[in-house]
């Protein structure tokens, strides 16, 4: 039997070496690079530019913690599990709605603003009043906004973050219009729901001379960003009161002199020429579909119509206001208030 040690190529060998030949002296270049750097590693790849600014955006609110002696919030913008601080802070969005809620000096944490930004006087002025009254300036990529905003928010490279909205009281922010020696005009919200009709009604107010908006703590939209957006920033200037029960603040309000006027499409009344214009009022706005609540009708001491060319046609809350306000304030012109 012959011995398996002894035949050609049975033997093992430890190590080839370095091969004499074309072959041999090719051999490393066949073994290739090693594996592929992932996506984050790579220099010039989207992710590794995502992973660059997540760890400059990190960095600046450490050093941002480490000067003002607060602990830094960790996860990212909206990172973080629910129920952490960082998620109940409300966010700000636009320029116009920023430069606003900074001029009225509106409490705000960080503010974050796109990286190359187009910079004009709008910026500039958010840029300066933010670093003048020490809030932190974090740059990140847009892509990092376009996540901590909605969907359908158009943020325009500049986010304020900021403590949840303060409301007012009803009936406090009554005796302050009154120390103005100012006529009472308030818009007080029954059923709106969409914080950008809240928004738009806030913008309306401050344009005709309205003071404030109540609205009830349930079923009725937030004074959140959305509304902060939609309102141009008059929501620094138009404070926002919070009805525990809607029905009992109308109560209150016309046992100071208040009349409470509804808008609704049968009203018995239209609205041009409302003689009650000149009073202290406050108009209330009932939802697009169900209109003003039956509890609320039954205390309002006038029932109004905005007359409309169409019968089909019908007015959202945020334009039914507007026609409303502007027709007060063009009958308290007329009348010398």
């Amino acid at each position: 039997m012959t011995n398996k040690k002894n035949r050609t190529g049975a033997v093992r060998k430890k190590g080839l070496g370095k091969a004499v030949g074309s072959g041999g002296q090719g051999r490393q270049a066949l073994e290739g690079r090693g594996p592929t750097p992932r996506a984050e590693d790579r220099e010039y790849h989207p992710a590794a530019k995502a992973k660059a600014a997540r760890e400059r955006y990190q960095a600046a609110k450490d050093r941002h913690a480490a000067r003002t002696g607060r602990a830094p919030e960790r996860g990212g913008a909206r990172g973080g599990q629910k129920g952490k601080k960082q998620d109940e802070h409300e966010l700000v969005t636009g320029r116009n709605a920023v430069l606003e809620a900074l001029r009225a000096k509106i409490p705000a944490t960080v503010l974050y603003i796109a990286a190359k930004i187009e910079m004009d006087d709008r910026v500039r002025e958010i840029l300066r009043l933010a670093t003048n009254r020490g809030i932190a300036v974090l740059e990140v990529m847009r892509p990092e906004l376009d996540r901590m905003t909605d969907r359908d928010t158009v943020h325009q490279g500049i986010v304020l973050k900021v403590p949840p909205m303060e409301y007012a009281h009803p009936l406090e922010m009554l005796d302050e219009v009154i120390d103005r020696d100012q006529t009472p005009l308030f818009v007080a919200l029954d059923g709106v729901t969409d914080p950008r009709n809240l928004g738009a009604i806030i913008r309306s107010v401050a344009a005709f001379g309205g003071q404030g908006v109540i609205v009830p703590q349930r079923r009725s939209a937030a004074l959140n960003s959305a509304a902060w957006k939609t309102s141009a920033g008059a929501a620094a200037r138009i404070p926002v009161a919070m009805a525990s029960n809607l029905t009992q603040t109308l109560k209150e309000l016309k046992k100071q002199g208040v009349f409470v006027i509804g808008l609704d499409g049968g009203g018995d009344q239209e609205l041009p020429g409302l003689e009650l214009a000149d009073r202290p009022l406050v108009l209330v706005i009932g939802s697009e579909g169900k209109g003003l609540s039956r509890l609320v009708t039954e205390h309002c001491d006038a029932i109004v119509s905005i007359p409309i060319h169409t019968a089909t046609e019908s007015l959202n809350a945020g334009i039914a206001a507007s026609v409303a306000l502007y027709e007060v304030s063009k009958l308290r012109a007329e009348r010398g208030e």
